[in-house]
């Protein structure tokens, strides 16, 4: 479909019409296969397939989805202990993933990583970091390194609400801001820092009021609207990548589940979660489209039973794949 057709569809705003249907489908076809590799790897966890912990991004998939869309191949992403979506969201093959928490020499990182530490530099995903607040550093030291080399591209830096009461968020905004670096500073505030309410952590009211200490944009958006977050994150490169300097760009979102694997969600209520579920950018995403008329359910619906073929091959991949070399435990081991 024309760009010039795209504006004469009826009820159509002008983040949902500056995306193409072929990127639309792209960024539906994202968002669920996040959705069902996390909804798998928990059932995997819950059978004893997976060990160790992990944290899901459960009601966050438009944040990691609308984010990555904005970035070109060449561009680079740091990420978090909430990562997973972050990962497919620049790219990543599930079952390269799910090898991965399988501890499987397939994984990313040839089954030493595990859910927390997943990286992919081919793909620009310069990896998770278990450490809250750890990929803000990274970021700014990767993007630095891009304006020292005279390149074209860009670092995105995704962190919680809780990092931005880290020393690490405070010391890589200040430095970026000095140095104009080709970065966009990306808070999913997802509400709570583990059970610390983001609202009685801060003397703000948002993470992006902080920005201003740094001379540079503070943007908040809706996380959970997809093309919303497109449009925001777009401009934030766009700026980012023509010399401009870095920008603070928050996404209001939720997190469905727990902070972690052993998260008995005592200090959120059974109420406040089921709102943020009816506000899934998921089915968000599919009924605008269909509303307008951009596509129809039975193509979305295709798209959705790809993915779960696609899940259910990455078990199979992962469980039939090869167990590490014990003989090679100290390979790639740095520190």
């Amino acid at each position: 479909m024309a760009k010039a057709s795209l504006a004469a569809i009826p009820n159509q705003r002008p983040e949902l019409a500056q995306l193409s249907d072929d990127q639309l489908k792209d960024a539906f076809y994202r968002m669920s296969l996040i959705r069902r590799f996390e909804e798998e790897a928990e059932q995997c966890y819950m059978k004893g397939l997976i060990h160790g912990t992990m944290h899901l991004s459960i009601g966050q998939e438009a944040s990691a989805v609308g984010t990555c869309m904005a970035l070109t191949p060449s561009d680079y992403i740091t990420s978090t202990h909430r990562g997973h979506g972050h990962c497919i969201g620049k790219g990543a093959d599930p079952k390269f993933m799910l090898a991965e928490f399988f501890g499987k020499r397939t994984g990313y990182c040839r089954g030493r990583g595990g859910s927390m530490h997943i990286a992919d530099i081919e793909a620009g995903n310069l990896g998770a970091n278990g450490i809250v607040g750890g990929g803000l550093p990274i970021a700014a030291g990767a993007a630095l390194s891009i304006k020292m080399r005279k390149a074209d591209e860009v670092v995105i830096c995704f962190f919680g609400d809780g990092a931005s009461n880290e020393g690490a968020f405070h010391e890589a905004l200040n430095m970026a801001s000095i140095w104009k670096l080709p970065v966009v500073f990306v808070c999913e505030n997802n509400q709570y820092g583990m059970s610390m309410a983001f609202s009685r952590a801060s003397s703000v009211a948002n993470v992006a009021d902080r920005a201003v200490a740094y001379s540079m944009p503070g943007v908040i958006v809706d996380g959970n609207d997809l093309p919303g977050v497109h449009s925001v994150m777009a401009q934030a490169v766009a700026r980012a990548r023509a010399g401009e300097g870095p920008s603070l760009v928050e996404c209001k979102t939720y997190r469905t589940r727990g902070h972690s694997r052993s998260d008995r969600n005592l200090y959120r209520t059974k109420e406040e979660i089921e709102e943020w579920k009816a506000r899934c950018p998921i089915e968000r995403l599919k009924a605008e489209l269909t509303a307008t008329g951009r596509i129809g359910a039975d193509v979305l619906d295709a798209i959705t039973a790809r993915v779960n073929d696609e899940i259910a091959a990455a078990v199979v991949f992962a469980q039939e794949s090869e167990a590490p070399d014990p003989s090679q435990l100290a390979e790639d081991v740095y520190a």
